[in-house]
């Protein structure tokens, strides 16, 4: 009798400790994040361009019809309105995060983002020295993170909170970056490895995010890239290509898709990598491409027109664009409807394709692991 008790004692107190376990490793992924700090490219640039540009020689987001569906004027942004980290921002109940370069008062409050739109994840120093000389900015990932590390605290110093605390309480968005490390050698007609250029940008986004859990960081959200194939840009260069090069049902190249996807897979090992050196981290992959390319094989489904793979904004050939005729340009037209339109001027997205994303990848399917939005009282957001 007593061995009996003393078993079912012992099973009690197991299964006990095993739900513990369960419920505080669902609370830890849980949070209520009172901040977001952003790294990365023009993606989720909010106008650190413009702050960082010439005045007579401003971007091309610095003109009309940027920013005309919802900011007016211009933010810097590169869509016609809003992008994936503000609609982030607006369904953690946050401020638009304001850019870094050009605020006054910068703070865990307001959130802080450093991208930069044409930034790349690799030094400016790894491209010069392969003697690729595009006209690009010079704050990489890394460049982002050492002003980010030089601020903290100062940061720190204005809050009566812990500063791991704030930053363990942030969502730290890490890009999309590495699309631009690509692109500069691309444009230029430069011949590069191309697997040993994406393990070292794995590399710089695998060290960052290293660097900012030592500083308190508990909760990333790393996207891969967008299908490039689909791009009015990549479609354009490559316009010369075979029907057979091309997809009978979207119209993308599915050669160029597959070198991304591959790249994302690279990306995703990397991450499952440090998840497993980082319990008390949660790292969730952000996976662009699927999220993206589902309108470009369903657009209706998604309330996007037909072939949907022309810009909404630019000029000339089969998919709106022509490189040095850009939308931002004098003279170069726009779309009446861009929520109707995927892609907003070759490169980028529209707001009405990014708040579709975004609801993607807070919602689900599209983030790995799902976002636990249990201790918010809702299993779904609205964007």
């Amino acid at each position: 009798m007593a061995s009996s008790l003393k078993k079912l004692i012992s099973s009690f107190l197991l299964v006990l400790y095993s739900t513990t376990i369960i419920v505080a490793s669902s609370e830890s992924r849980c949070r209520r994040f009172t901040s977001i700090i952003s790294f990365g490219d023009s993606i989720a640039d909010t106008g650190n361009i413009l702050h960082l540009s010439d005045v007579n020689h401003l971007p091309q987001t610095a003109f009309f019809p940027y920013g005309e569906s919802f900011f007016h004027p211009p933010s810097g942004r590169a869509s016609d309105g809003r992008l994936i980290i503000d609609f982030i921002a607006e369904f953690l109940g946050l401020p638009y995060v304001p850019p870094y370069f050009g605020s006054q008062n910068v703070s865990f409050e307001q959130g802080i983002n450093f991208a930069v739109y044409g930034a790349t994840a690799l030094d400016r120093a790894y491209f010069v020295a392969k003697g690729i000389e595009s006209d690009f900015t010079n704050v990489s990932l890394g460049v982002q993170l050492d002003i980010f590390k030089q601020i903290l605290p100062n940061l720190c110093a204005s809050s009566s909170r812990d500063c791991r605390e704030m930053l363990g309480d942030s969502l730290i968005l890490m890009g999309e970056i590495g699309g631009n490390d690509f692109f500069y050698p691309s444009s230029e007609g430069k011949s590069i490895n191309e697997t040993k250029l994406q393990d070292l940008i794995i590399k710089a986004i695998s060290s960052a995010i290293v660097d900012l859990i030592a500083l308190g960081g508990k909760t990333f959200l790393v996207p891969g890239g967008f299908p490039a194939g689909c791009s009015a840009a990549c479609l354009t260069q490559y316009q010369n290509a075979t029907e057979e090069d091309y997809d009978p049902l979207t119209g993308c190249i599915p050669r160029l898709n597959e070198l991304g996807e591959h790249d994302n897979e690279q990306l995703k090992t990397e991450l499952k990598r440090l998840q497993k050196l980082y319990p008390d981290v949660n790292i969730i992959y952000a996976d662009y491409h699927n999220s993206l390319y589902r309108f470009y094989q369903e657009p209706a489904k998604y309330g996007f027109k037909n072939k949907p793979l022309a810009a909404c904004c630019g000029v000339g050939g089969k998919y709106n664009f022509t490189i040095g005729k850009e939308c931002g340009y004098e003279g170069v037209s726009y779309c009446q409807n861009p929520s109707e339109y995927v892609n907003w001027d070759g490169y980028h997205l529209t707001e009405a394709a990014y708040q579709k994303i975004a609801e993607g990848i807070l919602n689900g399917p599209y983030a790995t692991p799902a976002f636990d939005w249990s201790c918010l009282g809702s299993g779904t957001v609205d964007t």
